[in-house]
């Protein structure tokens, strides 16, 4: 009942208040950036929803969109900007996603939204993780984060699909608190946020 009724109902209500709550940092965050990007301080991409259905996800634009002499994007913890990295670091850049919430693309607890190429990469295993509506933060993202491997990532979100509950996201929103004051798990060894997936091994 709770999964499939009133997760929803509570996921609107949530959203819709702790939009109304943020809405000064968020005005601020929208004008420093601004300024460091040069007038773009929105970052617009499509990802996979439930069921892998697609929708755009909004966040707050934390790099800028330097290139190297051969057009390339610089790597990313090189175009990640000053104030970026405060936004990210924070999870301040996750907090317009509260939009797609109140839209029904995403739910405030489940899976991370994904890129759309890592759809043909998973097993049929992980791609179970579509099976719920992708969350702000997750399972996953209390456990680890950017520091985990892809596969780990994966099995958590796999094993939040098969265990959700109601206990179970208020212990995900109150860790997903304690880990943004702590700031763990931001990034992964060697990179500003996380590796690309190119598929699992084996």
């Amino acid at each position: 009942m709770y999964k499939s009724y009133f997760k929803r109902i509570l996921d609107f209500i949530a959203a819709l208040v702790l939009l109304l709550i943020f809405s000064p940092l968020i005005i601020v965050c929208f004008i420093l950036l601004l300024f460091v990007n040069k007038g773009n301080a929105l970052f617009f991409q499509i990802r996979p929803g439930y069921q892998s259905t697609p929708f755009t996800i909004l966040k707050f634009k934390t790099m800028h969109d330097g290139k190297d002499i051969n057009g390339n994007l610089l790597p990313d913890e090189v175009r990640l900007t000053k104030i970026g990295k405060i936004v990210r670091g924070l999870s301040i850049d996750e907090l317009l996603q509260l939009i797609n919430v109140i839209k029904g693309d995403m739910s405030l607890v489940g899976p991370r939204p994904l890129l759309t190429q890592y759809l043909a990469r998973y097993t049929p295993e992980q791609a179970r993780r579509h099976n719920v509506r992708p969350g702000i933060t997750g399972w996953a993202q209390v456990n680890g984060r950017n520091a985990l491997r892809w596969e780990e990532k994966f099995k958590l979100d796999v094993e939040y699909v098969e265990k959700v509950s109601f206990l179970l996201d208020m212990k995900i929103l109150w860790l997903t608190l304690f880990n943004v004051f702590q700031r763990k798990g931001i990034s992964a060894d060697g990179h500003a946020t996380m590796e690309e997936f190119r598929g699992s091994e084996g």
